[in-house]
């Protein structure tokens, strides 16, 4: 067997929005080091599954199961926050079990931030450990500083009092308004400054994003913890890679390819949480009644959705979410804000309107709409937009000629120039990824 000079266990959250950061943070990871790292990821066996579906063209990167621990009845789209508990009380015994049969010794363990108990696994095994946060830097230090909006009293207000109220103390953040802020319906406050603050215990901090895309929130993280902070890229796959199957073979792609220059709008509301029947009703009548070309990716809901999509529209239960946004017919995108979303989106030069569900969906809307300004808020609050709000808003993005839009596209363009240039020789993720391999890995040549 060959013996790498490194061996690094990553410990991800099983869910594709960890997942997928954390395995191309270990493809860059490699890159820099020459190969000469071995990474073997931890998932359950219901993901490795899925996982294997994706060919990984390293040999330095394995995987290896843990059993499916979470109980079957607990769904983590209608029960976010049920599985998120029961991977915090499930996970952390078959982990330890599995960790005692590795031969290689274990150099450093990268572990998902959310799963707190594997920095006290590493810890009491004297194995140096990396807390990896895979949302936005604004969402973490939110959360770090929860204490601040239980001394103002923002939390559980009673909005119709106090919604219109700024919550303008959080470091790093901008101003915002209750009613918009998260926090507030959500019963997660309790749990998550406690995975924030644990960060603490680890050796080092990963952030999963890009300083210059959130300077503010970064620094004010940097201002808070005495280990080091760094920004390790954007974590998406690399859209230049060849793909497995030919392009033409996606029926979407030869869609897209009759379709002009920023002409449609792509639709992806993500992979588990949804939003209600009603909504998606309202969302597909805006959708045909703009006129506008649309590809949207519904999943489970396509079969329905495909049969009423209009003459503008095509419904898909998946695609190549980063090719579509590369694509040149593609003039928009209307998300859910999931981080790794809006970074995909941001990297493809495509501006955004914002369609947040929950959690920290809501304060990466603000980010693009108030902070970036390279993006549209469809949604904000709790009720359901209706159609012709939708249209309007689809109108505005898709209006490429209007003085609105140019501006934005001004700004979307900059911005992602700015994050493809991090990633060169001499950016500013490329200098944090050298950084923290020097630092973290005892051989890293």
């Amino acid at each position: 067997m060959y013996q790498y000079n490194n061996h690094v266990v990553v410990m991800p959250y099983p869910g594709r929005g960890h997942l997928n950061p954390l395995i191309n943070l270990c493809n860059l990871l490699s890159t820099h080091c020459n190969r000469t790292t071995l990474f073997t990821i931890i998932l359950t066996q219901e993901w490795l599954t899925i996982i294997e579906s994706d060919p990984n063209p390293l040999t330095n990167i394995q995987f290896l199961t843990i059993p499916n621990v979470i109980p079957s009845e607990i769904n983590r789209g209608t029960d976010p926050i049920g599985f998120f508990i029961s991977a915090q009380n499930n996970m952390e015994a078959p982990f330890v079990q599995l960790l005692d049969q590795i031969e290689q010794s274990v150099n450093l363990i990268i572990a998902d931030a959310t799963l707190k108990w594997t920095i006290d696994v590493a810890n009491r095994r004297n194995i140096p450990v990396a807390a990896y946060w895979p949302m936005s830097a604004s969402m973490f230090t939110m959360w770090y500083h929860v204490d601040l909006l239980k001394k103002h009293q923002h939390v559980y207000v009673d909005l119709s009092e106090r919604g219109e109220e700024y919550i303008d103390y959080i470091p790093g953040l901008s101003p915002m308004k209750v009613a918009d802020f998260p926090v507030v319906d959500r019963g997660l406050h309790d749990i998550l400054p406690d995975l924030v603050s644990v960060s603490k215990k680890a050796q080092s901090l990963l952030l999963a994003t890009i300083y210059e895309l959130e300077p503010e929130a970064v620094d004010a993280i940097k201002h808070k913890f005495k280990i080091p902070v760094y920004t390790v890229g954007s974590n998406i796959p690399n859209v230049r890679l060849q793909p497995t199957v030919p392009l033409n073979e996606h029926s979407y792609i030869s869609w897209l390819d009759s379709k002009p220059p920023r002409s449609v709008l792509y639709v992806s509301l993500g992979s588990y949480l949804s939003v209600s029947s009603t909504q998606m009703d309202e969302l597909l009548a805006g959708l045909k009644q703009s006129e506008v070309n649309f590809l949207w990716v519904a999943r489970g809901e396509a079969s329905q959705l495909s049969t009423n999509s209009g003459s503008n529209g095509l419904v898909v239960q998946w695609c190549d979410q980063l090719r579509v946004l590369s694509h040149s017919s593609i003039g928009g995108f209307l998300t859910h804000c999931g981080w790794n979303s809006v970074k995909e989106s941001v990297f493809s030069g495509v501006p955004m309107l914002t369609f947040p569900i929950t959690g920290e969906q809501i304060i990466n809307s603000k980010v693009i709409v108030d902070d970036w300004k390279n993006g549209i808020k469809v949604k904000s609050g709790r009720n359901v937009v209706k159609s012709d709000e939708i249209v309007a808003v689809v109108k505005r993005l898709m209006n490429s000629s209007s003085v609105e839009m140019k501006e934005i596209m001004e700004r979307v363009k900059k911005l992602e120039v700015v994050c493809r240039e991090s990633n060169v020789e001499g950016g500013s993720v490329t200098k944090d990824i050298d950084c923290f391999i020097s630092n973290s890995f005892p051989a890293s040549n």
